[in-house]
């Protein structure tokens, strides 16, 4: 952890923190520690919620929050910062009210913007460490080669369904995230908790262990998950730990790294359109509803469907898709996911499979309810 000096703690924060200061591992200059410190949450949603809070309620002084995104309606399931009142307001400035009126010495810096290359760097440098909960895969790679660059110690965690995980860097000490996991998948291959769904105790687990994980680095206790990787299964009741080492070939953390700044992964990883497949608008589909020449195919999970799905919709999920030849390669085949990703795998497939007239909806079921039906309900976060 950064050197700071200390902060001393007033008569009402004495009172407030006792059962800590009981602790002989923590006494007062442990509290004075977590009084100093300045921990960044990327991310004030699942497990930012119960990060944030068990820090704020730990007397850590300073907390930032980078969320760029409204409170909605289907966040409180599992987002305990807020409750209905919150619908549609700035997660970072409801999370920032709640966490004041917990602990009112906590100083929250709100970042209400979408973390990016451009400003990853100028953020995180007002921070002794960082706790990752982003759920995008290109934001998780950004805050690891961010913080083995500028040598800051970070805390990630993973939720999904019924499955977390987390790890812990520190510069120097142990392998980075690329170590463990290289290359990022393509953007939207992997279901986030708005496809596939989430338990909404599960990030309470995690955002806790995340928050036990940052404690222990500003006071200098126990064992950190450095090249353990901590898996928890809900349904099995069961936490198991892998173990993992740096790479000498990282491309960051490595011994001759080729990621020097950090650079956005959006776009490097996204799925290409194949040769022949056509894109169509949410209009241009609308057209096609009800004629009997195409056959409209949703290749979600069944019970994303169940949710909601365009009417006459096929539901044939992507692992299925051998089905296709039922229609036969003269019928015209239009793919739609959630966001477009899935879709266009979907297309490729069926390419594969001999259908030559293959189309598919260009920002899936999103587009639709942007452009043609704003009631149409698919599951958003």
């Amino acid at each position: 952890m950064t050197e700071r000096s200390s902060a001393m703690l007033t008569a009402e924060e004495l009172a407030r923190y006792r059962r800590h200061l009981l602790l002989p591992e923590v006494g007062v200059a442990g509290q004075e520690a977590l009084k100093a410190a300045r921990v960044l949450l990327i991310g004030a949603g699942g497990l930012g919620s119960p990060s944030a809070l068990y820090l704020a309620a730990s007397g850590v002084g300073t907390l930032g929050l980078i969320d760029c995104d409204q409170v909605e309606a289907s966040n409180l399931q599992r987002q305990v910062l807020y409750d209905h009142a919150s619908v549609g307001r700035s997660k970072v400035q409801a999370a920032g009210e709640r966490l004041r009126a917990m602990n009112p010495q906590l100083s929250v810096i709100h970042h209400d913007v979408e973390m990016r290359a451009a400003n990853v760097c100028e953020i995180f440098r007002g921070y002794d460490l960082v706790l990752d909960g982003t759920d995008r895969f290109s934001a998780r790679y950004l805050a690891n080669d961010a913080c083995v660059i500028l040598r800051k110690p970070l805390v990630s965690a993973a939720i999904h369904r019924f499955e977390g995980l987390a790890m812990t860097y520190v510069p120097g000490q142990g392998p980075c995230y690329r170590c463990l996991f290289p290359d990022p998948p393509a953007e939207g291959l992997v279901p986030n908790c708005a496809e596939a769904g989430v338990l909404g105790v599960l990030p309470g687990v995690m955002g806790t262990i995340q928050a036990t994980e940052a404690i222990k680095l500003i006071l200098g206790l126990g064992e950190p998950l450095l090249g353990r990787l901590l898996t928890y299964d809900a349904l099995r009741l069961r936490f198991e730990e892998f173990r993992f080492a740096r790479r000498a070939d990282c491309a960051v953390c490595g011994d001759h790294p080729s990621i020097l700044v950090p650079q956005d992964l959006d776009g490097a990883c996204d799925v290409e359109l194949p040769a022949g497949v056509d894109r169509l608008s949410a209009a241009q589909l609308q057209a096609l509803l009800g004629d009997s020449a195409a056959a409209i195919i949703d290749v979600r999970e069944p019970h994303e469907f169940q949710i909601a799905h365009l009417a006459g919709a096929l539901n044939i999920p992507l692992a299925e898709l051998g089905r296709l030849g039922e229609f036969g390669a003269q019928r015209r085949c239009v793919f739609v996911c959630r966001s477009g990703v899935r879709s266009l795998r979907a297309s490729a497939l069926a390419l594969e499979l001999g259908i030559r007239d293959v189309a598919h909806l260009e920002g899936g079921l999103l587009a639709w309810a942007r452009d043609i039906d704003a009631s149409f309900d698919v599951a958003l976060p």
